[in-house]
């Protein structure tokens, strides 16, 4: 940060980036080095053959260009070493090396290709044996280097990077005037007409790289109304921001680095009545878990679990061979190419499955956990299409409509259509948004249920089961539980007592009137650190102006921060600026300070010609579960004691708490924020609370028992003692 430029033209890559690149290419570059001048030293080249003669002074060519570009791989290490991330000045020079490199790469280019017609006329001809085969090792790995670093520029290459230093320079051009006339521009936050054709060309690269990541899915009207969309999307979020991906990396291991440094001082001031943090979340005495201990609370969380299930088999057999690795040949009697000899036949109407019928076959394995009878399944999807099934659950007496969540590139289409949509109601409410790919798959499956009719076909399924009494019920994860969270809202006036049970739902889905409203008839989960509840819109700009907040406070050199994180699993030196933050609360106070100030800006931090536009906030739907984690810690008394208290493994204790939707309005960096995100995670956290608290009831039982038992064989000691006291005295 900024933006390397050279030839006229900004790349994505900055002046601080070229430190590997750099040192592997000198690295390998040295190793050729070395092999040429050994070849050239130990054997012996007869000059007299023309063969001979030309390979000896092509090596000794290729030697001297090999030596031009150590030294130049050197000077480009040591120069992009220098400064910290926004001190780019410490670098200036860095161009001049790149132009040295550049000129390089052509003489070796050049030499390249001599020695591939040297290769092709004279490698069979040529009398020496062990040259020959040193020298087409050194081309071929000199050639592979080649086109690595061309497959680098094209991928660093920035498409509005000629009209970003036009605008920049204007932009500069103007600032000295101002400063030279002592005069101030008027309407200075409206962009012009420099800033406006940066802005359509940077959205025409991204739409361009969406047409080029999602090549494979046509290109019919609807994808290219949503490329636009996304790309106008994205090219606003980042907004003439000059930062290149590798800033963003420096800028999240601060990130986590400070948030990890803020709950600690939270904790230590008691700020708020804070005790702890459990999955980053505040427990303070107002906190409220999820009594388990109450029969109507625990066998509402056991119906939780249970429609879990059904949110994990809507994915079909990915899910099912991720999970069941091992026991993937139990689909072989669901296929349908083995039906006629072992697999069992069943009037489910099933839509755009493949031809063995896979997914289908998953499912019915997954939801071998009751009474289930599959009424309809669709497996099509498309951009704002989601697949989903129906189901007559005799369990619960309920019909299940389960939507699938994100698990093709159509499905992340829909997923990056992120902007508010007012909710299609009746009478229409302008305050209830969504979001807008997820109010369209909504709008789908509910015309999909009443043009096929499909929840009546439910309710009429087994007249003799009284499924015509069943509720409905809608469950989902990640896309789906935000489709079933607009659906649910969507079909509420129809049926009245429908309930919905979200996992894992996006964070901006619903304004908050939605949601609070939806709190009545929605249930959501969130798993930990989960990211994806805590992005929206409004989550991602807070995360941009930290993520600047963060650089802006570095001092070191980015390969030093990045670094600090990888090198023996986060085993690194910590930066300076968290070594400076540690322990210091005032520097943690000024800080929170500065955060809050970067997220309430409506300006550029370092151009306030640039206004950042702020989308409306949106959350999670309905009331919110939140599975925590708390790590024991080793002095810390475990469940079992004696030899299984050191034999056993100390893992974490999940618990359960009541959230609220503004709890999830800061992403929080960690290593398994996307880990938490999965199904099978979710499902396995779910478990693993009921079995926390059974292991807790089994030990109260257990110390209950020891002490009645303690305090009964004191009682008989006592009584014994005193009977032979007595017979003593008499």
């Amino acid at each position: 940060m900024p933006g390397l430029v050279v030839f006229r033209r900004r790349w994505s890559v900055g002046s601080d980036d070229l430190v590997v690149p750099g040192a592997f290419l000198l690295a390998l570059h040295f190793i050729c080095f070395v092999l040429v001048a050994v070849s050239l030293v130990l054997f012996e080249y007869d000059t007299s053959v023309l063969s001979v003669k030309l390979l000896f002074y092509h090596l000794i060519g290729y030697l001297l260009i090999l030596f031009f570009s150590i030294c130049v791989e050197i000077g480009i290490c040591v120069i992009s070493m220098r400064g910290s991330i926004l001190d780019s000045e410490a670098r200036t020079s860095i161009n001049i090396w790149i132009y040295l490199k550049s000129l390089v790469i052509l003489f070796d280019i050049s030499w390249l290709i001599l020695g591939s017609i040297w290769l092709s006329h004279f490698y069979m001809e040529a009398p020496i044996d062990e040259a020959k085969k040193i020298f087409i090792a050194i081309i071929i790995c000199n050639w592979t280097l080649v086109f690595i670093t061309l497959i680098t520029i094209w991928c660093t290459f920035d498409a509005a990077g000629r009209s970003w230093v036009k605008m920049k320079k204007y932009q500069r051009s103007m600032r000295e005037t101002e400063s030279r006339f002592n005069y101030k521009r008027s309407n200075s936050m409206n962009r012009n007409w420099r800033q406006r054709k940066v802005m359509r060309a940077y959205q025409d690269s991204w739409d361009h790289r969406c047409r080029l990541l999602f090549c494979c899915m046509g290109s019919s009207e609807r994808n290219r109304n949503s490329f636009t969309d996304i790309a106008r999307l994205l090219s606003d979020f980042f907004r003439e921001l000059d930062v290149v991906p590798s800033d963003v990396v420096a800028g999240l291991v601060l990130l986590r680095k400070f948030q990890r440094l803020e709950r600690e001082a939270i904790v230590r001031q008691r700020k708020n009545g804070t005790y702890e943090f459990l999955s980053g979340v505040p427990i303070t005495e107002h906190t409220q878990f999820l009594a388990l201990n109450d029969a109507k609370n625990y066998d509402f969380f056991q119906t939780v679990i249970h429609y879990m299930y059904f949110a994990q088999g809507a994915y079909g057999w990915p899910m099912y061979v991720i999970i069941n690795r091992s026991k993937m040949w139990h689909l072989v009697p669901e296929l349908k190419c083995f039906g006629c000899c072992c697999g069992s036949g069943d009037d489910s109407q099933v839509i755009q499955d493949n031809c063995c019928y896979c997914n289908y076959a998953a499912l019915k394995k997954t939801l071998q956990l009751g009474d289930i009878d599959i009424v309809y399944a669709t497996y099509h999807v498309d951009v704002g299409e989601t697949p989903f099934f129906v189901a007559v659950d005799y369990t619960q007496k309920k019909i299940v409509i389960s939507i699938r969540g994100t698990l093709s590139m159509k499905d992340i289409l829909t997923d990056l259509n992120a902007e508010g949509e007012v909710l299609p109601l009746q009478p229409p409410r302008d305050d209830w948004l969504g979001h807008k790919g997820m109010v369209q798959a909504a709008i789908y499956i509910r015309n999909k249920l009443q043009q096929e009719n499909l929840i009546e076909r439910a309710l009429q399924r087994n007249a003799d089961r009284l499924t015509h009494t069943f509720d409905l019920v809608l469950v989902g994860h990640s896309l789906g539980a935000g489709t079933a969270a607009i659906l649910a809202i969507l079909l509420k006036p129809d049926h009245p007592t429908l309930q919905c049970f979200s996992y894992s739902p996006p964070g901006g889905l619903l304004s908050m009137p939605a949601v609070e409203y939806s709190k009545s008839f929605i249930t959501s989960v969130v798993l930990g650190k989960d990211v994806v509840p805590r992005i929206g819109l409004n989550q991602m700009e807070a995360l941009r102006a930290d993520l600047i907040n963060a650089i802006q406070r570095s001092v070191d050199p980015k390969w030093k921060t990045i670094s600090c994180s990888v090198i023996c699993c986060g085993c690194g030196p910590e930066p300076t600026s968290v070594v400076n933050m540690s322990g210091q609360d005032t520097h943690i106070n000024q800080y929170q300070e500065e955060r809050g100030t970067a997220r309430s800006t409506s300006a550029h931090p370092t151009d306030s010609s640039i206004a950042l536009t702020l989308h409306q906030p949106l959350y999670p739907p309905g009331r919110i579960i939140h599975i925590v984690r708390h790590h024991p810690k080793p002095d810390e008394q475990k469940y079992d004691s004696g030899w299984r208290n050191v034999l056993k493994s100390r893992e974490p204790v999940y618990q359960a708490i009541w959230a609220d939707s503004t709890d999830f309005d800061e992403v929080l960096i960690s290593p398994v924020m996307l880990q938490d995100h999965m199904p099978d995670k979710v499902l396995a956290a779910l478990k693993k609370v009921v079995s926390c608290r059974d292991r807790n009831v089994k030990a109260c039982t257990a110390r209950k028992c020891k002490d009645n038992t303690t305090i009964t064989t004191t009682t008989t000691t006592t009584t014994t003692s005193t009977t032979q006291n007595t017979d003593t005295r008499l």
